[in-house]
């Protein structure tokens, strides 16, 4: 698996792509290492630049951010892949750690690429939101193929998982700052708002 070509394809033709995902073999591990790891690396950038586009007023304050953003995704990948699991049975779908690993990585594509981008002024902001939006879109259609959900019981299921996996980025990011964060003198101010990071 060629890791821009897949992020491309997700992009672009994700219906199709979702179809050779289904075909494909791979853990939780080899998938944080050959994707979620880079993606999280092109993600956390996003805050440099941001520190960057501010001149250094707030530099050292986005470096820390993107180094707990990056940990969070990281930790969340795992939280949600095995909460998604857990829940599969609930709404009829296939209990598979590795199919939930794919579905919540690949669906992240859109996030990862928006927190990329998002210190582009004005309209950053906008490409999160954006970004966030996507990536419900390919969850949801990910969920028939990878998950075998019956499709009466996709958007509940889809809606749940999302709920959850916002929730873990949101309080994973929280303490990391309140850890780290505060031992620099940041504080909690800042969250995983930007990217789901699962």
């Amino acid at each position: 698996m060629n890791l821009i070509e897949r992020a491309k394809n997700m992009l672009t033709t994700p219906k199709t792509e979702w179809l050779v995902v289904e075909t494909e073999t791979i853990t939780p591990q080899s998938l944080l290492m050959s994707y979620v790891l880079p993606m999280a690396i092109i993600s956390s950038i996003g805050q440099i630049l941001n520190g960057l586009v501010l001149a250094g007023i707030f530099g050292g304050y986005f470096i820390w951010a993107a180094i707990i953003g990056f940990v969070s995704i990281i930790i969340s990948f795992y939280i949600s892949i095995y909460v998604i699991d857990m829940l599969a049975p609930s709404f009829g779908s296939e209990k598979n750690l590795n199919r939930s690993a794919q579905l919540v990585a690949y669906s992240n594509t859109p996030n990862w690429i928006a927190g990329l981008l998002s210190f582009i002024p004005f309209i950053g902001f906008l490409i999160v939101i954006a970004g966030w939006i996507y990536s419900i879109y390919l969850f949801y259609i990910g969920l028939g193929p990878i998950k075998k959900t019956p499709e009466d019981k996709k958007i509940v299921y889809m809606i749940i998982a999302f709920i959850i996996m916002i929730a873990m980025v949101f309080i994973v990011s929280a303490i990391l700052m309140a850890i780290f964060g505060g031992l620099v003198g940041y504080g909690t101010g800042y969250g995983g708002y930007r990217r789901f990071g699962m």
